[in-house]
């Protein structure tokens, strides 16, 4: 099999002689984030198997799926450690704005710190269409990218120790939680990425185990497909069609690549 390093190059389209610096990264999360779907169709059919990267590399770089942030961000982790990059994975927990309060369940986001040149960064490729596209240094300071502002600050809370506030392009006015983490508590064995996708697949306090979700970015915005609905951003503009199951495995195929069984 070939190596992890040149399958997540190829599925993202970079080539294996580019050596990928710090100040790459804002292109590799781009280019990641359009080509890894976050999506829970294994979920959604129950095939759950042990996060480990010979599996992560099997389902997401080798048969071409997706995934949700304890398989996004851990794949993108191993990618990062292998060339060179001082990374962590680490858990947060997610706010629900309409409702004003965080998430049920508790810490089952993933997400990846980066070390460079003695300052911490967020880093996030399993945030559905909430990615900051861009690394967020843990100081406060804002960060512009094409889809919206984002910010890490340091606060005081059960939760954690740090809270990522975004406020996203076409959408928010004002800013909005996203999640905090702790950046104390790194992950320090795989078997907690585990805890959290059965907490995922069974829990029914969870979002992503009753029905299909998909979302992908694009070069001018982001679609986003439902068992009933296909939805397309362009450049601000959103545009939805009504669908049917048919319509349904037809887009998972031609729009996110991913073979319907």
């Amino acid at each position: 099999m070939m190596k992890m390093d040149s399958l997540f190059r190829k599925r993202i389209g970079i080539t294996e002689e580019e050596t990928i610096t710090f100040e790459r990264l804002e292109e590799i999360l781009r280019k990641t984030a359009q080509s890894l779907p976050f999506e829970n169709l294994a979920v959604i059919d129950r095939r759950a198997s042990e996060i480990t990267e010979e599996n992560l590399v099997n389902k997401i770089l080798l048969n071409q799926e997706g995934g949700l942030c304890y398989e996004l961000n851990p794949m993108l982790y191993f990618f990062l450690i292998e060339n060179g990059f001082h990374a962590e994975l680490v858990r947060g927990r997610v706010y629900d704005n309409d409702k004003q309060a965080f998430q049920p369940l508790d810490r089952t986001h993933v997400t990846i710190l980066v070390s460079h040149q003695q300052r911490m960064y967020l880093i996030d490729t399993g945030f559905g269409g909430n990615l900051p596209l861009k690394p967020v240094p843990l100081t406060g300071e804002t960060v512009k990218s094409a889809n919206g502002e984002f910010r890490v600050k340091k606060i005081k809370s059960d939760h954690g120790n740090y809270m990522l506030e975004m406020k996203l392009k076409y959408r928010d006015t004002e800013w909005k939680i996203g999640y905090v983490f702790d950046s104390n508590k790194p992950v320090e064995d795989l078997s907690e990425l585990n805890e959290i996708g059965e907490l995922i697949m069974e829990q029914p306090q969870s979002p992503f185990n009753k029905s299909p979700l998909l979302s992908r970015f694009t070069e001018s915005g982001r679609i986003v497909l439902t068992n009933s609905h296909l939805t397309r951003w362009v450049d601000g503009s959103m545009e939805k069609e009504v669908i049917n199951q048919e319509r349904f495995n037809e887009i998972v195929q031609k729009e996110f690549g991913i073979n319907v069984i």
